[in-house]
């Protein structure tokens, strides 16, 4: 292959190496548990957004095993064809019981969710407003919808409602989307302003609570939950790999628009569904946190745990209210240096630099799970702490 036509890739490649945004992928040699192996070596997991354990669940594989022996490994076609399996249309069930919507429609991932649901809700002739700091997956939702896509301040309602006002006569639809909780940062959407502001203006609502799923409200049951706005919110995306540790996302809301979506979100038309094992797994999942919440529980108190720590030994932890907690450092390279020296000390995290952030706010983001234990916990402190008096992050 002549790779001249590639050395504009190679370039930024090098600059990306030079100005320490360069990531390198890790492999891991067997399950996304709380420690994991990477070239032979056991490390501490705190990378994963596997927030209740359940990638390594025993009762969870064991379901996903059974689905294989009734359904096979694979779904065969696309569902309005062929690929229809009697357990996707109870997972969406369950779903839509859990979620407390009138329906549900399963996807193959939360960014094909949004993807799937922006563009048949507005197009060119209508109107977003987008939180300036929504994950990437709602910001091609919005550009392949070719709506207007006007950006407000994160979290600023202020900033929202003089938008809302400057197109009070705007004639075509208004879209208000946001995350639920924000990724890098782990604050939480004020969605019951939202509502208010919505219903004054007359524009449609819709939250992405990829990292809300299994982790807000009653049994892990969403922001939706946690704010009691069941029913007031639109347009209310899922995901179904971070808490629900499987795959998959799904939109849930009125019974017309996961209708009109069988017919028309072209993820949904053109691509095979979920396996019957990934499907099974995530029936499962549904099962387990209806019954109790012991888990989700106990991911809070791990939390809570390990931001405690860090508060006490100085670092820079942001204003998070979940468990996703920022080790923010600043300088992209000592991020980099930072991440690369907890490795060595059998650490497994990640150093996230920009794009994914801002220029100047590189930090490690922390996640923790349910099945961390207290002296899982104890050992990634005692290493931040060590590597961060090192690096004169911390005093």
């Amino acid at each position: 292959m002549d790779n001249k036509k590639f050395s504009f890739l190679k370039e930024e490649i090098d600059k990306l190496k030079q100005e320490g945004l360069y990531s390198t992928i890790r492999t891991l040699d067997g399950p996304q548990g709380t420690w994991v192996k990477i070239n032979g070596r056991e490390m501490l997991n705190l990378v994963a957004n596997n927030y209740l354990g359940f990638c390594t669940n025993e009762e969870v594989k064991l379901k996903a095993k059974e689905a294989i022996d009734r359904f096979g490994v694979g779904a065969g076609a696309v569902r309005p064809i062929a690929g229809n399996l009697s357990i996707h249309e109870e997972l969406e069930k369950k779903l839509a019981e859990f979620k407390d919507a009138e329906a549900v429609i399963l996807l193959q991932s939360g960014i094909l969710a949004n993807i799937a649901v922006i563009p048949l809700v507005v197009g060119e002739q209508d109107i977003v407003l987008s939180d300036e700091l929504n994950h990437a997956s709602i910001i091609d939702g919005c550009k392949l919808s070719r709506a207007q896509i006007v950006r407000f301040k994160h979290l600023d309602m202020g900033d929202l409602k003089n938008k809302l006002e400057d197109y009070k006569s705007f004639p075509g639809r208004k879209l208000i989307a946001t995350d639920g909780v924000f990724s890098m940062d782990g604050d939480i959407a004020p969605l019951p302003d939202i509502v208010e502001l919505a219903d004054k203006y007359n524009a449609m609502t819709m939250v992405d609570d990829a990292h809300g799923e299994g982790v807000l409200g009653e049994n892990g049951r969403g922001i939706l939950n946690y704010y009691h706005l069941e029913g007031r919110v639109d347009i209310d995306v899922g995901t179904l790999s971070k808490a629900f540790g499987v795959i998959g996302g799904y939109v849930a809301g009125s019974s017309v628009l996961i209708e009109y979506m069988k017919q028309r979100a072209r993820p949904f038309l053109f691509s095979t569904p979920l396996s019957p094992a990934d499907t099974r797994a995530l029936i499962a999942v549904v099962d387990i946190l209806s019954r109790n919440d012991a888990l989700v529980k106990k991911l809070w108190y791990n939390a809570n745990y390990i931001k405690d720590r860090f508060n006490k030994l100085g670092f820079n932890i942001g204003h998070s209210k979940t468990p996703i907690t920022p080790v923010i450092i600043g300088d992209e390279k000592v991020t980099k240096e930072f991440s690369s020296r907890l490795a060595g000390e059998s650490v497994f995290v990640q150093g996230i630099v920009f794009p994914m952030v801002t220029k100047g706010t590189a930090r490690i983001r922390v996640m923790v799970s349910a099945v961390h234990s207290e002296k899982d916990l104890d050992f990634g402190i005692g290493k931040f702490g060590k590597i961060g008096k090192e690096l004169r992050v911390i005093k």
